[in-house]
């Protein structure tokens, strides 16, 4: 029986993670406001108004009709609240949240924080030790992903509601997730 020190496999995977989503939420940000700065010439079609007409995050406009395709390059969009944020990409859907109500989902081994970062990805739905302090609430310049509205990147969509959001993958394996709770789909 061999035992895993700090530098060994368990707490170097766990980092890894955290550091993967804060890379892919920078990152994605850093997209958004290009997408921004590129549409703000205003009045045009596929501007932000449009995703409450739609149902469609606009996020990453592409050509044609608002929401016809699931697109491939990754998305960031936040909960109107402001209190959970996930980015889509077409490896998984990665969520945070601020603030939560709910008793967090026990990982063996952590010694960190659970509860407030989902994944989906192929392997499932995973809840990644993390080290450090809680996600923020996501600010106002993050995309608002208006309830009853959608956002897909690749086999990838979730969807926001007043009670949560919901996000799964083709198969229809994924989460939902809300302050106060969070389950597993289907």
């Amino acid at each position: 029986m061999s035992t895993v020190g700090p530098q060994g496999r368990g707490w170097g995977r766990g980092m890894r993670i955290f550091l993967a989503v804060d890379a892919l939420l920078v990152l994605s940000l850093l997209v958004l406001i290009g997408v921004w700065v590129a549409g703000s010439g205003g009045g045009a079609a596929g501007g932000p108004d449009d995703a409450a007409a739609t149902g469609a995050s606009t996020a990453h406009p592409a050509p044609g009709p608002s929401g016809s395709a699931a697109g491939t390059a990754p998305v960031s969009f936040r909960m109107p609240s402001g209190n959970i944020a996930c980015t889509l990409s077409v490896d998984g859907v990665t969520c945070t949240i601020a603030s939560i109500r709910f008793e967090p989902p026990v990982v063996a081994g952590c010694t960190g924080q659970t509860g407030h970062v989902f994944v989906l990805n192929a392997d499932g739905v995973t809840v990644p030790c993390v080290d450090g302090a809680a996600p923020s609430v996501a600010d106002e310049t993050v995309t608002t992903l208006e309830y009853g509205s959608s956002a897909a990147v690749g086999d990838y969509t979730c969807t926001s509601a007043t009670d949560g959001v919901s996000c799964t993958g083709a198969d229809g394996t994924g989460f939902r997730l809300a302050s106060g709770s969070w389950s597993p789909l289907p």
